[in-house]
């Protein structure tokens, strides 16, 4: 539909993926070397600026590939919750990804018996098969950043600094994929279409019962209950410094976006004296 494709290059545009003539830029031209989504290829890429390139390619693996947690069978829902929240990490989904597809690779690292690989995932309610293709999703990703000369920093997730870095390297792709908790129940309003949605069951804020107030979502869909999936807390402070102004300005007018105004209005320098300009 032409509205679908306005919408496409309006994104692209404000990636900065296309140049004033419509063409790929520069910058472009190296995220569509990713077979990856546009926003998550940008994100990436960030994550060369930001040293955190080891972590944002677990990332973009666990979240191409298939959801790895399993629909628990009826009547063992609290067993698989008990399960997951080993590998909860406060600071989000995005964190929590990063710790099953480590755990998963510890587990699988000296396999005397393949079978057990799927026995270790059975019993945390995980799938090894979508665990597996993440697998080769970062392996295929790793050798695209090498082919292009990328740098390839080293791991050092868990450090403060390393998930802040992570934050901004998500942010930087995903600054149209925010939403606010307006009532403090759980019902988040999306910044870009006024939609009001809540957290995936598979989140581990849900398991957990922590509400934050803004979030960072991978993707929104109106199939399993208008829900957001693959959410992770974000501060106010970080969108208003990574967010493109031209992007924030055509956002629709909404509290959220007022509260983010003075933010931003509370970030920007304050104007030069006359002599200091001198």
């Amino acid at each position: 539909a032409p509205e679908s494709l306005m919408q496409a290059l309006e994104d692209l545009d404000y990636l900065a993926a296309l140049d004033n003539d419509g063409n790929l830029s520069e910058f472009g031209i190296i995220m569509s070397e990713f077979p990856l989504d546009p926003q998550l290829s940008k994100a990436l890429l960030a994550s060369c600026e930001f040293e955190c390139v080891d972590e944002m390619l677990t990332i973009a693996a666990m979240v191409t590939a298939p959801s790895c947690f399993l629909q628990a069978p009826p009547g063992t829902e609290e067993i698989a919750g008990t399960c997951w929240r080993r590998f909860s990490h406060p600071a989000g989904d995005h964190f929590t990804l990063i710790n099953v597809f480590n755990a998963f690779k510890a587990a699988t690292a000296h396999p005397t018996d393949p079978g057990n690989n799927e026995k270790w995932c059975r019993d945390y309610f995980l799938s090894c098969s979508a665990l597996s293709m993440a697998e080769m999703i970062r392996a295929e990703l790793v050798e695209i950043m090498k082919r292009i000369e990328l740098p390839i920093s080293e791991p050092d997730f868990g450090s403060e600094e390393n998930l802040l870095s992570i934050k901004k390297a998500l942010l930087s792709g995903y600054f149209m994929h925010i939403a606010r908790d307006v009532d403090g129940l759980g019902n988040y309003l999306m910044l870009t279409h006024k939609q009001v949605a809540q957290l995936h069951p598979f989140s581990s804020y849900y398991n957990t019962r922590r509400i934050p107030e803004w979030v960072l979502f991978h993707e929104f869909s109106i199939s399993e209950g208008n829900s957001i999936r693959v959410v992770s807390e974000i501060s106010p402070h970080l969108f208003a410094e990574l967010v493109p102004q031209y992007y924030f300005s055509n956002l629709p007018p909404s509290e959220s976006k007022d509260i983010l105004q003075e933010v931003i209005n509370d970030l920007a320098p304050v104007p030069a004296t006359k002599e200091e300009q001198k």
